[in-house]
């Protein structure tokens, strides 16, 4: 909103709006190749074991040789948007004024596809920097149905892949997230509103709640992202559109009775319109 003007200086451009004028000169820093490497021991651990936090985190990195201060763990876990995941009381607020809506799937049986969709964010390493990854799931067949990738942890990448599912795919009846600032603000469920679709948050911590798409980034990470040193953002959007394309395609599930996700969407499709 604020730009350099002959007409107006920023200054007064600052004060018109009511903002900092540190916000407005400030330039973030990129992370240094220290940062960057630790941050990618950090995210092993955590998907290996989702339940430590920055104490636990620190300790297993001594084990391996690595000593840092607990504040840089604390300090790059949420850079990478991460916290130990465990059941506990809610004691903040996922973004200022937004609203927090109940767990609509417990207990409910999801049989058919388009039922309910779910979604998530993480975080993607890459030889120079790093990225961050919002997939959409249909929780039925657990079939990818959009995903983009960001440089910011911001909303608007996760607005772009649900309007990209909408478009390809039909409504569905609930859409789950969790509690993080991108969901709950009001330009994302604003779009879910207006196409009527229920929506549905887990708890605080409750990483069960959404154990699709932690198992699906579980399978990215160890069998593609820790794999690969993405020199680029168009290297990674490659690399990482293949394997969903095979995931979706060729990867055959146990819980599905040995097929693929494809299979079991158009299956459950099938199933809506004999219902």
């Amino acid at each position: 909103m604020v730009k350099p003007s002959l007409v107006f200086p920023v200054t007064k451009q600052c004060k018109l709006l009511g903002v900092n004028r540190s916000s407005v000169y400030y330039q973030p820093r990129k992370a240094s190749d220290a940062d960057l490497v630790l941050m990618g021991h950090i995210d092993k651990i955590h998907m290996a074991r989702p339940y430590k936090g920055s104490r636990r985190i620190r300790d297993e990195l001594e084990d391996i040789g690595i000593f840092v201060n607990r504040k840089r763990i604390q300090r790059l876990m949420r850079q990478m948007g991460i916290t130990a995941l465990y059941p506990r009381k809610c004691t903040s607020v996922p973004g200022q004024g937004h609203k927090v809506y109940p767990y609509l799937l417990k207990d409910l049986t999801v049989n058919r596809s388009n039922q309910a969709w779910a979604t998530d964010i993480t975080y993607i390493p890459m030889a120079k920097g790093f990225l961050y990854l919002v997939a959409i799931m249909d929780w039925h067949s657990r079939k990818v149905l959009a995903w983009r990738l960001s440089n910011t942890l911001d909303t608007d990448f996760c607005i772009e892949a649900l309007n990209d599912a909408l478009k390809s795919y039909k409504t569905p009846e609930i859409f789950n997230t969790d509690q993080g600032a991108q969901f709950t603000s009001t330009e994302f469920t604003s779009v879910l509103k207006a196409n009527n679709i229920a929506i549905s948050m887990t708890g605080k911590g409750r990483w069960r709640d959404n154990v699709f798409v932690e198992r699906l980034w579980r399978s990215l990470k160890y069998e593609e992202v820790y794999l690969k040193a993405y020199t680029s953002v168009p290297d990674a959007r490659e690399s990482i559109s293949r394997w969903f394309e095979t995931y979706n395609r060729e990867r055959r599930h146990q819980a599905l009775q040995r097929k693929t996700p494809d299979t079991i969407y158009t299956l459950g499709l099938a199933e809506n319109t004999a219902a």
